[in-house]
């Protein structure tokens, strides 16, 4: 069942009814200002950091779903409606919301009165922008009210949500003309406010949240908009809100625009006032003067189109499967941008007020990203490796705000420091930009112990290689990539941490997948050893890639596939002699992605082991079979019912990794049947069992133990993003960006047939063609380069050159 429907042109999802099994959210905001924003205009804004700078309030796990959100109420006569449906939910005439790339615009009608919402973050102002279009479509003349409605977060949403004896006396306010001002704590520590205005004359306002409602009301009944005024309340403590009252007279066939901007305000500390007690609006002033037309709008609006159409150019693809160009072209990279800019942290899944940055989650959302905006990445990179300790580990997690690594979860999770040397290299390889190498960057953001770039990583390798265990495989810590296998933590009673009790970092608990990290990331460091003119550190990294590779083979081999961990006792886990979770997807996806037991023909049996026991309609499973009782030496993998989750759920995290790792066995069939199955636009069909949404990916769907096998949970923010797209842009189609150039080197389903590539890459757009009149599944047999043949499939780089012609054929 479907509930809207792919418009490719203008790259738009659009939802036909409110209805949605969840509600589907969208991503406003480029750069440091964003809100989240649902098909019924539920969701909330921040600036910077959705912790501590949370301009509006939103109520997670409530009861109705989606509330609160930015609302506009319409009432004509004794009928209220909004145009996104909720928080009313006044049955509407028509609706339709299209989300669209940095923007969603509803449209829904009532009466014989239609009402267009076009919502979104321009470019270079801290603000959301909502233009309001209201048509009379009946015969009649009509009055209306309009109303509109925020709820503001006393900033540190965290704070805000539980300190109320403190909370419900420091909300303020200022009132003037048209603009709301909420400036709770800028009389003390705070150089900041927030702003709500709308570009006509007010007829009324409140900003009291209860004068508003009314007494034991919510947002579905406000009592200001039933009564059809709102009461001018002016904020003391509790809970201040904005509101505006217009009332509009519209004749038969008219229509009038209004636009609401919400915005973020910093004034410098000697700037703070302009009389007594009265905040510094000159800052105000001049952002909404830019937005008080609609010419003004549409011009901010065409210059955000323009900016993600010249984005997403940067690697397009033409070929027979629409499904493939709709994700590749658009909405896989759209998702790449916002777990750049989310990492983890605020979604409909994740509250903004928990996780923040995650070291290992933005090292590989990079990989997904670095081809956009390089130079954004670049700084993103000295970023997380400031957060590294000076043995090589680092903190998990980072604020955006303030950059500095979270205490509370601290360090130990022992794949960390290879996901840095993962993310460098792909800037290099990208960029060619070898300065970053030798940029200082502090650890722990400490600049008197900095160091360059290249030291970082030679830390973070010399981590692993100084943190092994019995079996010479890498010592798994506090958990590595799978933060629920939790190998040190014996966690026996509820309110201990699964990852940070008892232990933590034992001597014994190894990781092979991190062994396979290891393989294929101590590759990529010898590499940029060699671009530095370094071969005796690329040598020495080199044995010690080799030395893991054969322990590896020696210890992490189970017979059929990869070993997952050696437990603190030494025993196996994922290995035939567990009498439940056998068998580990990560290590057999990571592995044979490296190249481990490739030429032993290890892989082989490996990968088809994971068809046999871990494959399902849905995707592959991260594990089998799932743990139905609780193991203490195991920690939070066994907590979850089976079927969820990592207790055999589908984490389409990983998934990408087999699909890769069979192109590496050059299976082109099979690496993009793993791809199908977890891509959202291939199951949009079956909406009403997924459920999240069907334009994004989402980190986990139910495994075949779960009793909802198929449906998701956690979309948008998740690594999936990243390697799906790093999957099928450089491994499926084969488009992989090297230090001496772009490599094109294919692996497709037999009948996937020809197909073109463009693709920026540093100076230069490359135009390429493939052919595959044979219909094989991977092999390139010629290749020509603005009309001259070329050996090999790497297409020399030239700098400075700016077009390249590419044709490539494939062959046996």
């Amino acid at each position: 069942m479907k509930y809207g429907h792919f418009d490719d042109v203008h790259q738009e999802y659009v939802i036909t009814t409110p209805k949605t099994p969840l509600p589907w959210i969208n991503y406003l905001g480029c750069n440091e200002f964003f809100s989240l924003i649902s098909n019924t205009c539920g969701g909330y804004t921040f600036y910077k950091d959705a912790k501590l700078l949370r301009l509006t309030r939103y109520r997670y796990n409530n009861v109705p779903a989606d509330i609160n959100g930015k609302y506009l109420y319409i009432k004509d006569g004794d009928t209220v409606w909004n145009p996104g449906w909720q928080p009313t939910k006044t049955e509407l005439d028509s609706y339709e919301c299209r989300h669209g790339i940095g923007y969603s615009r509803f449209t829904s009608s009532k009466n014989g009165v239609k009402a267009s919402v076009l919502s979104f973050v321009p470019l270079n102002d801290n603000c959301e922008i909502s233009q309001l279009t209201l048509t009379n479509g009946s015969s009649e003349d009509k009055k209306l009210s309009v109303f509109s409605y925020v709820e503001w977060c006393l900033w540190n949403a965290d704070d805000d949500m539980k300190n109320f004896q403190r909370n419900l006396s420091t909300g303020e306010v200022e009132v003037q003309d048209s603009t709301i001002y909420h400036k709770t704590e800028y009389r003390e520590r705070r150089n900041h406010y927030a702003i709500y205005s709308v570009n006509a004359k007010i007829d009324g306002f409140d900003t009291s949240r209860d004068a508003f409602l009314g007494a034991y009301r919510g947002a579905d009944s406000p009592e200001a908009v039933e009564n059809g005024k709102c009461t001018n309340s002016m904020a003391s403590g509790w809970s201040p809100i904005a509101s505006h009252q217009i009332n509009v007279e519209l004749a038969a066939g008219e229509t009038k625009t209004f636009i609401f901007v919400l915005g973020y305000i910093e004034n410098p500390e000697e700037e703070k006032w302009e009389s007594y007690g009265v905040i510094n609006k000159t800052r105000a002033k001049e952002m909404l003067a830019k937005y008080q037309t609609d010419d003004q709008v549409e011009k901010a609006f065409a210059a955000l189109q323009t900016y993600w159409k010249q984005l997403l150019a940067r690697y397009t693809v033409t070929s027979a499967d629409e499904k493939v160009n709709r994700m590749v072209n658009t909405w896989n990279q759209y998702q790449c941008m916002v777990t750049f800019n989310m990492s983890r942290s605020a979604s409909y899944y994740e509250s903004g007020i928990g996780r923040g940055m995650g070291f290992r989650d933005s090292c590989q959302d990079l990989l997904g990203f670095v081809h956009l905006i390089p130079d954004r990445a670049r700084e993103r990179i000295i970023d997380i490796a400031s957060t590294q300790f000076q043995d090589g580990s680092a903190y998990h997690q980072y604020q955006p705000l303030t950059k500095k690594g979270n205490s509370d979860i601290g360090s130990g999770f022992n794949d960390d420091p290879l996901w840095l040397i993962a993310g460098t290299s792909a800037y290099v390889r990208e960029t060619g930009d070898t300065s970053i190498l030798t940029q200082m960057v502090p650890f722990d953001n400490d600049m008197s112990v900095a160091a360059p770039l290249m030291d970082h990583l030679k830390r973070s390798l010399d981590y692993i290689i100084n943190h092994k265990g019995p079996h010479n495989l890498p010592l798994i810590g506090r958990a590595d990539w799978n933060d629920c296998l939790n190998l040190n933590c014996f966690s026996a009673h509820p309110g201990e941490s699964f990852q940070t009790f008892g232990p933590s970092e034992g001597p014994v608990a190894e990781s092979v997948f991190i062994a396979g990290m290891f393989v294929k990331y101590g590759e990529e460091y010898a590499q940029l050893c060699e671009l530095m003119g370094d071969e005796a550190e690329a040598a020495r990294a080199r044995k010690e890639v080799q030395a893991m590779y054969d322990a590896i083979l020696k210890d992490g081999w189970d017979g059929d596939w990869f070993v997952r961990a050696y437990d603190a006792y030494s025993h196996k886990v994922g290995s035939k002699e567990c009498r439940e979770g056998q068998i580990y997807i990560e290590p057999q996806g990571f592995c044979v992605l490296a190249g481990v037991g490739v030429k032993e023909g290890l892989a082989e049996k490996a990968l088809n082991s994971v068809k046999e026991r871990l494959d399902t309609k849905y995707g592959v499973m991260i594990l089998q079979p799932a743990y139905t009782e609780y193991h203490l030496e195991l920690g939070e993998v066994s907590s979850y019912p089976p079927g969820y989750k990592e207790n055999a759920g589908i984490f389409c995290h990983n998934n990408p990794w087999v699909s890769i790792a069979e192109t590496v066995l050059g299976r082109g069939d099979r690496a993009f049947e793993i791809y199908r199955k977890t891509c959202p636009a291939y199951i949009e069909d079956i909406s009403e069992i997924h459920r999240t949404e069907p334009y994004v990916y989402s980190q986990m769907v139910a495994g075949k133990d779960a009793k909802f096998h198929g449906e998701a949970k956690n979309s948008w923010l998740t690594g999936t993003a990243a390697w799906t797209f790093v999957n099928i842009s450089q491994y499926i189609l084969g488009v992989y960006p090297t230090h001496q150039g772009l490599s094109v080197d294919p692996c497709i389903p037999k009948d996937f047939g020809d197909f073109s590539i463009t693709r920026k890459f540093r100076e230069g757009t490359y135009h390429i063609q493939v052919k595959n009149p044979q219909n094989v599944e991977k092999g390139v047999v010629s290749m020509t380069v603005d009309g001259k043949a070329v050996d090999g499939h790497i297409i020399p780089y030239e700098k400075g050159k700016e077009e390249y012609n590419v044709v490539i054929t494939m062959g046996e």
